[in-house]
């Protein structure tokens, strides 16, 4: 897990996405004033203050944080992660480095799981478990396996190359989710990872109160599944530091 990285392609994307957010709002209330299109882009130019972009934030009409999208690369997750993160699928599109076009023969490279990353015997075995899936996977190709069958023996921890495109809204919604301690724990790291890049695009959008889990605000809604171990009301960053010492995090 110590060689994830994740970012932003479109920051752009997120002050625009903003804009279009207090402009959606204004709209609903402002339609009989508008009666040509630069009255519109009057409305659509007109500027506003913090408080009221915090305003519209926390707004329950989530609409209106529906109008840009951001795209985000993960590169260096497992294939388990992806398999987990493509269950969103409501207004989320994904596009993943495919086994059945690539060739990982002598290429492959795998997640250690964050809790045997300093277990050098645990991390020996695994390693070494993956690599006989590789080499399985080396012999069906060479014998001229179409690399979509010998896909099947490449290991849940090969590390991937994902593009998640998301709105604002369906972003938090992703974050909130899958940063509770109740999900594994790589999971965990790439979600607070991206919590972290789009924090620091926009610390409104995308703030505590909007994209932490719901034990930070309101409780947990897990009833007797709760994990029993409530997250503080921490940014994404202080969390990462919390829960994941041993992952050494390099900021540009």
């Amino acid at each position: 897990m110590n060689k994830i990285e994740v970012k932003v392609l479109n920051p752009e994307a997120i002050s625009n996405a903003g804009k279009m957010m207090v402009c959606a709002a204004r709209l609903t209330q402002s339609g009989h004033k508008i009666k040509n299109m630069q009255d519109f882009m009057d409305l659509y130019e007109k500027p506003y203050t913090c408080k009221t972009y915090d305003t519209m934030v926390n707004l329950p009409h989530p609409t209106i944080q529906k109008f840009g999208v951001i795209n985000v690369v993960i590169v260096g997750a497992s294939r388990r992660f992806l398999a987990q993160i493509t269950r969103h699928q409501n207004e989320v599109k994904f596009m993943s480095a495919s086994l059945q076009y690539s060739d990982y023969t002598d290429e492959a490279d795998f997640v250690v799981p964050y809790n045997i990353l300093n277990n050098q015997t645990a991390k020996l075995e695994y390693l070494q478990a993956c690599k006989h899936s590789m080499m399985v996977y080396k012999d069906m190709v060479r014998n001229r396996v179409d690399h979509d069958e010998a896909g099947y023996a490449a290991p849940q921890g090969l590390r991937n190359i994902l593009i998640i495109s998301a709105t604002p809204y369906q972003w938090k919604h992703m974050i909130r989710q899958r940063i509770c301690r109740r999900n594994t724990l790589e999971t965990r790291y790439v979600m607070l990872l991206i919590w972290k890049e789009l924090w620091k695009c926009d610390n409104q959008l995308f703030s505590i109160n909007t994209t932490a889990p719901l034990c930070v605000t309101k409780g947990c809604p897990e009833g007797k599944f709760c994990c029993g171990n409530y997250m503080s009301n921490m940014t994404p960053d202080e969390m990462i530091k919390e829960d994941f010492p041993n992952l050494e995090v390099k900021d540009e």
